[in-house]
Formats: C-alpha cells, structure tokens, sequence
C-alpha cells in the first residue's frame, strides 16, 4: 500500500476506530466498469458522519431551529485501496484524532465483509454560527463525547 500522508502506522490507525455505519452498495452507485463510482464514497462518509454526530446528540441540536450552530464541511478526502462492486455490503468507520477549537479531524475507512480495506478518508468538520458565519467553540462536554469511542452499527 502506497504512504497515505494522515496514517502513520496503518495497523495501529485501524485499531483506534470503533464506531461504523453499514452501507450496501445500490446499483444505481456503480459504473459502466461495474464498480462503485469514486464519488459515492464521499457520500458515504456524510452517512457515517451525520451519524457519528448522532451517536454524540450533536445533529439532533443542530437541527433545532432556534439553534445558532451547524456543521461545515471545510475540507474532505479520499484514498482508493480497492475496488467495490454493487451488492456488497461496507462498514463504515469514523472517528475524530483531533479536536480543535471549533473544528474537528475526522477520519474515514471503509471495510469489506472479508475484512479487507477498500478506501479510506479524512475531511475536517467546523462548528459554524449561523448567525456571523464564523466559528463557534466547542464545550468542553463536546470536545470530550468526540473523542470517545462508542461501537454501533446503523
């Protein structure tokens, strides 16, 4: 496997996820070629995202409207290990290494039924008032529900 530039040791990496979504690869997410396009991987992190944040009780406050705060993709992206074809079905991990202020790194892998690892991802996620459109900090509560580990399956 080539130098993935946000893994430093993949086994050790892979070790520290516990939360996943499952997903089944739909027909309509593949190819003339047969296999799953590349751009529906990044559909399927906001899955797994959107629902590791309501693993943490964050979407469901986000979407109050007289909340002021929502969620910003800032950055995402993607590494291709292997192919993925309609019918299979994929877990999907995330987790978040590092927290900022009003920013969170989340880092994806998706998973085969063999085991085996299909592609893997990091984008950065920014808490964002809605009413000034800059940052908005995390609390302390927060900060600490993201960094914890929680196994669930979707």
């Amino acid at each position: 496997m080539s130098r993935i530039s946000y893994i430093e040791d993949f086994s050790v990496w892979q070790e520290e996820f516990s939360f996943f979504n499952s997903v089944k690869v739909r027909f309509s997410e593949t190819d003339m070629f047969g296999h799953v396009n590349n751009t529906v991987a990044f559909s399927y992190f906001e899955e797994a995202r959107i629902e590791f944040f309501k693993s943490k009780g964050f979407m469901q406050e986000w979407l109050k409207q007289e909340n002021d705060t929502i969620p910003v993709v800032a950055n995402l992206q993607c590494d291709f290990l292997a192919q993925v074809y309609f019918g299979e079905t994929l877990k999907i991990y995330v987790k978040a290494p590092n927290v900022g202020k009003s920013s969170v790194d989340l880092h994806y892998m998706g998973q085969k039924e063999d085991g085996s690892i299909c592609f893997v991802g990091r984008g950065t996620m920014v808490q964002m008032s809605k009413s000034t459109g800059k940052g908005s900090p995390w609390t302390d509560e927060m900060k600490q529900l993201l960094l914890q580990n929680k196994r669930i399956e979707a």
